[in-house]
């Protein structure tokens, strides 16, 4: 447990120390609105209780396990999952990807990163992503993943209470 809340630490940490360790005259001279993208998923997200509506593991339909559960994302990077009886609590961010070499072909990759501090037998640990914005509206949030192990797709649906 010790390990998996140090790993945690540190996933945060190097989180914090990237993006503080970023400007905004190392681009190609092209206007930036990736941190108005940021800001506004960020907000979006923080605007109420969600609930997994679609989660889709390499092609295995696994929504059911998170039924019942109300997921929070605190303006203070904490995500809370609660189903009345139980409750994770984890972290969240959303962070531009786009100078990276990560799986995706956009130029503007924007991640949704979530992190439980689970053991790997968990279902909250399938949920541990960089995850790549498809679409979020004030209702919704659709997030993506490929695989570079197996090249499967993993898809993530958020939908507002």
């Amino acid at each position: 447990m010790k390990k998996v809340f140090n790993l945690g630490f540190l996933l945060m940490l190097s989180f914090s120390l990237m993006s503080a360790m970023c400007s905004s005259d190392d681009d190609d001279g092209s206007p930036n609105n990736s941190d108005q993208q940021i800001a506004e998923i960020e907000s979006t997200a923080q605007s109420g209780t969600w609930r997994i509506t679609n989660f889709n593991d390499s092609g295995q339909n696994e929504t059911s396990d998170f039924s019942g559960y109300d997921f929070t994302f605190n303006s203070d990077g904490s995500l809370v999952a609660t189903n009345g009886s139980n409750t994770l609590t984890g972290t969240w961010s959303v962070t531009d990807d786009s100078n990276s070499s990560d799986d995706s072909s956009s130029d503007d990759d924007i991640d949704f990163n979530i992190f439980f501090p689970v053991p790997d037998s968990n279902d909250f640990e399938d949920l541990n992503d960089d995850w790549d914005v498809v679409t979020t509206t004030s209702t919704r949030i659709e997030l993506i993943d490929i695989s570079g192990g197996n090249g499967g797709t993993d898809m993530l649906t958020f939908e507002r209470n």
